[in-house]
């Protein structure tokens, strides 16, 4: 159960990564974009990590306040939570 667990986070953070990556390009290129509130939902979702380091990889949304404050914020209570859930019922 634990690794499915580490699984599904692992994955989500990934595809918020590429997302970011994915929308950087289309930005450039003038095509369809990925909706901001789809950005963002993945990393409330549990991909803030993945979509942190999109935004300062591909140096996307890194201007926008919702995304500069937003993402990190979320990565940090996020990470609050996983400690919290550790120590609660894995340790």
């Amino acid at each position: 159960m634990k690794l499915i667990i580490i699984g599904v986070i692992l994955a989500i953070n990934i595809i918020a990564f590429f997302m970011y990556g994915l929308d950087k390009s289309k930005a450039k290129s003038g095509a369809w974009r990925i909706p901001e509130a789809t950005l963002l939902g993945i990393a409330f979702f549990g991909g803030a990590l993945g979509a942190f380091l999109g935004m300062k990889v591909f140096r996307h949304k890194t201007k926008h306040v919702q995304f500069f404050v937003g993402v990190p914020v979320m990565l940090v209570l996020q990470i609050a939570l996983a400690v919290f859930l550790v120590y609660k019922f894995w340790l």
